[in-house]
């Protein structure tokens, strides 16, 4: 009886051993797994995963919310995007990334009635000033919504004629649409009033028109007061 009391302990003692240690191995591997999870995650996947955890820290931030928009967006995923977009502009009504953007995702998703409704509006925050219409045009090409750009960027020019910035940016419009007649023109009025701008005198180059960079002048003199006064010196 006694050596069948050890035997059957023995076993129970086994039993436990074995169990123990297959619950170690499956707490390991679950450990673990996360690790393999994060290897096999896409660079998409793990940037989604940061942004979440920022605006879960701090909802409000518009910047998070856009940039999670940006990648909705480029999965296909229109209303979660849009969303996205939505909230950004809540807490920042005036992040053109953010409104180009959201155009861009009505646009791709065929509602091109609301895309029109806010075209007008977002264009009519900037209509007087300059600085706010450059910004949008730039934000409407990156979206690659070219024409709004253009619009964006002629508004600009009206309020603010004799920027060479905004003369460039058209110039460089029509150039990426082979218009070389308008481009010229603009790329010209540019570099009247920046002479300093090497590339849109490569431009013009490639155009046909001969320009002239400026030679860049020595503005401190004293160096070369001392040379002569030290040459003087000498004699």
């Amino acid at each position: 009886m006694t050596g069948k009391m050890q035997f059957i302990g023995l076993t129970f003692l086994i039993c436990t051993l074995l169990l123990g240690g297959c619950n170690s191995l499956r707490r390991g591997l679950k450990a673990k797994s996360p690790q393999v999870d994060e290897v096999k995650r896409t660079p998409a996947e793990k940037n989604k995963a940061k942004l979440l955890k920022t605006i879960d820290r701090k909802f409000e931030n518009p910047q998070a919310h856009f940039e999670l928009g940006q990648l909705y967006q480029a999965d296909g995923l229109w209303a979660q995007a849009e969303n996205e977009y939505n909230i950004a502009l809540s807490f920042d009504p005036v992040l053109r990334e953010a409104q180009a953007a959201r155009v861009k995702v009505l646009l791709d998703s065929g509602d091109k009635a609301k895309a029109d409704i806010l075209i007008d509006i977002y264009m009519g925050q900037v209509s007087s000033s300059a600085a706010g219409s450059l910004r949008l045009a730039l934000a409407f090409q990156k979206q690659r919504l070219d024409e709004y750009a253009l619009t964006c960027y002629q508004q600009a020019l009206r309020l603010a004629p004799n920027s060479a910035k905004i003369n460039r940016q058209i110039g460089y419009y029509y150039l990426s649409r082979n218009n070389k007649v308008q481009a010229q023109e603009y790329l010209s009025r540019s570099f009247q009033l920046n002479p300093n701008q090497p590339e849109v005198a490569g431009e013009l180059g490639r155009l046909g028109i001969a320009v002239r960079i400026p030679r860049k002048t020595e503005k401190n003199t004293r160096k070369l007061d001392k040379i002569v006064e030290q040459s003087d010196k000498a004699y």
